[in-house]
């Protein structure tokens, strides 16, 4: 029911019903068109430039990785700096090829199961007398599905480099990530720094192919 409200002298006033119009701006539609056209060239952004086809990578894997990697790494195309394809199965060879590189590497493993999985190392594989690298260093798999295991906080044993092999995490006697120095067996097991589980299906693989890019 509407009420009849009295104003000055007495007069009737019927009820004033108030309609509103939306008025949409130019900076509105530019606004929606700069969301709609972020929306659609954020897939792209995650698509880095490669060197040489990736063996091992799927694009959506690379897509994942990518979203994975220090922001330093992000906007420079993908260098492949090693690969057991072009250069051998060789530790020592791995290393050579290291020599003058300033920026993170990307190890890329497929084992015999085919499984796939490896690490995000902060700066390049060396031969050292300890440890080295900061926490920006994180282990990956898709084996199964993908996941990254970052830096725990726990120990700072990042990597470790000797001809004979090359390491990865540490704590409890343990090792995320073990690659000999022919590169044909390796070993991945639960470790502290990355709190990860198995990378591989197995504890012990055998070693298919690995890459290795750099960001440059």
């Amino acid at each position: 029911m509407s009420r009849l409200w009295y104003g000055k002298k007495g007069r009737k006033h019927q009820p004033v019903n108030h309609k509103y119009a939306l008025i949409t701006t130019r900076e509105d539609i530019n606004s929606k068109q700069a969301t709609n056209i972020k929306t659609d060239l954020e897939p792209e952004a995650f698509r880095p430039n490669l060197s040489d086809p990736s063996e091992l990578l799927q694009p959506e894997q690379i897509e994942k990785l990518t979203k994975s990697l220090p922001p330093r790494t992000i906007g420079y195309p993908w260098t492949l700096v090693y690969s057991t394809a072009k250069h051998g199965m060789s530790l020592k060879t791995l290393y050579r090829t290291m020599l003058g590189l300033d920026t993170p590497v990307l190890l890329v493993i497929k084992d015999s199961d085919g499984q796939v999985f490896g690490a995000l190392a902060s700066e390049p594989f060396k031969v050292s007398d300890g440890f080295y690298g900061t926490g920006e260093t994180f282990m990956f798999t898709f084996s199964p599905d993908f996941e990254v295991f970052k830096w725990t906080g726990d120990n700072m044993f990042f990597i470790k480099g000797d001809m004979d092999s090359l390491a990865f995490g540490g704590g409890g006697g343990e090792f995320a990530l073990w690659l000999d120095g022919d590169l044909y067996h390796g070993r991945s097991h639960s470790c502290k720094t990355f709190g990860n589980h198995t990378l591989s299906k197995r504890e012990d693989f055998i070693i298919q192919d690995i890459e290795i890019w750099g960001f440059e």
